[in-house]
């Protein structure tokens, strides 16, 4: 099948590419902040790691009522201009000497609240600019995007933090937002305003995406998986920069080094999605990517054991772990536009991450609280230990009478 990228879809693509390569900037510049600004210990940057993906558990299924409820381009729009706001204070703050820990543990709540509205807009809004039979290549090229910012942000973070401070860095992802903001704007492609329910209580209406996914046995099965592993990873998130930088002493170059190779691997795992899931069919393609997932989780915590070998195995990490979760993501995203209906893709999509993004403050807290005990090398292990034992959610995708149809319309996509 010939994808012929259209002006609307490309404006799309290219404002989350810019977007894409500076929030990666951000992602490691507020953490960076927190522990090189402001000297935070573990259990501070669990809470800030908890903090900033909290908002997806607070209000995820409410973004879902929201994005299904509004057209989607208003509200993507207003969550980046949000966003660049809530951004530019952090540059500002450190300029007037008044940056503290609690300052950025509420800018990184807020701004994780305007990301968790973006992000299911944005899920549910592709299948408004594309063909349904288009879904897959879409998502594909926005995942190079996305896998292509990994490579580079991450090093261009390293350096700037370097260079100009972990604050000031952070400027240029809020300038990105107002970028992505104008693309958004420039979409000239009709949006149907959707119909709105009367008389329906608005928490039965939030919950109608979770209620959808379970009467589906290939959904409910990623459900599970992903509401196991965000869990256990949340254990891994908030230490992941305290252990290469204290354990393994990395400088933050060669961290940004090791992490742009997460995208360079992104960039192989979505030019191979669509093809391998055609070829293996989608429950062997989760079950697969899923388990390797887990076992480059393990490598993390033998970097803290073996510091001597500790920026190999955290290359070897990034690389390949990042390869899978893109062929993983890229083929689950597309089965959720598949499958629900657009009057209920919004809360479908919310209630995905919720499973997901909604874990990883428990484990951020519990990763902060047994790192402050136990030491960060255990702690570690436990995460990557849930994160490989996750994938047994999985195994019955592979006998499912609803994956076989799955299968085909995986290859009629590639």
């Amino acid at each position: 099948m010939i994808f012929r990228v259209q002006k609307d879809f490309a404006k799309l693509w290219a404002g989350q590419t810019v977007s894409e390569v500076c929030s990666r900037i951000t992602r490691e510049g507020l953490p960076l902040t927190a522990l090189l600004t402001l000297h935070a210990n573990a259990a501070q940057m669990g809470v800030l790691s908890a903090i900033s993906s909290a908002a997806v558990l607070v209000f995820g299924l409410g973004a879902g009522v929201l994005v299904d409820r509004w057209k989607k381009r208003p509200v993507m729009i207003a969550a980046d201009l949000g966003r660049a706001g809530l951004l530019g204070l952090v540059p500002l703050a450190a300029f007037m000497h008044v940056l503290s820990i609690t300052a950025l543990m509420v800018i990184a709540a807020l701004a994780g609240t305007l990301t968790v509205l973006f992000d299911v807009a944005y899920q549910s809004y592709l299948p408004v600019l594309v063909e349904q039979q288009e879904l897959l290549e879409g998502n594909r090229r926005l995942s190079i995007s996305s896998s292509g910012a990994e490579m580079l942000g991450p090093a261009l973070a390293g350096v700037l933090v370097q260079a100009i401070t972990a604050p000031v860095a952070i400027l240029l992802d809020a300038l990105s937002f107002v970028v992505s903001a104008l693309s958004l704007w420039s979409i000239r492609k009709r949006e149907i305003t959707p119909e709105r329910k009367h008389g329906v209580p608005v928490v039965s209406e939030a919950l109608d995406g979770m209620r959808f996914i379970w009467t589906h046995p290939a959904l409910r099965a990623l459900l599970l998986r992903s509401a196991t592993a965000f869990l256990a990873m949340g254990l891994i998130f908030p230490l992941y920069l305290l252990n290469a930088i204290r354990v393994v002493h990395l400088s933050t170059s060669a961290l940004g080094i090791s992490i742009a190779l997460g995208g360079a691997g992104g960039l192989v795992g979505a030019s191979i999605a669509g093809r391998l899931s055609a070829k293996h069919g989608l429950g062997r393609t989760f079950w697969i990517t899923a388990v390797l997932i887990g076992c480059m989780q393990c490598l993390i915590p033998l970097s803290s054991q073996f510091p001597r070998f500790g920026f190999t195995y955290l290359c070897c990490q990034q690389f390949i772990g990042d390869m899978m979760w893109t062929i993983y993501i890229v083929n689950e995203t597309t089965l959720r536009q598949l499958l629900a209906p657009e009057q209920v893709l919004g809360r479908v999509n919310a209630a995905m991450q919720l499973a997901s993004r909604g874990m990883l403050p428990f484990g951020a807290l519990c990763g902060g609280f047994l790192a402050e005990r136990f030491g960060v090398a255990l702690t570690l292990w436990i995460g990557a230990t849930g994160v490989l034992l996750s994938c047994l959610w999985l195994i019955p995708l592979r006998r499912s009478r609803e994956i076989r149809g799955l299968q085909a319309v995986s290859s009629e996509l590639a």
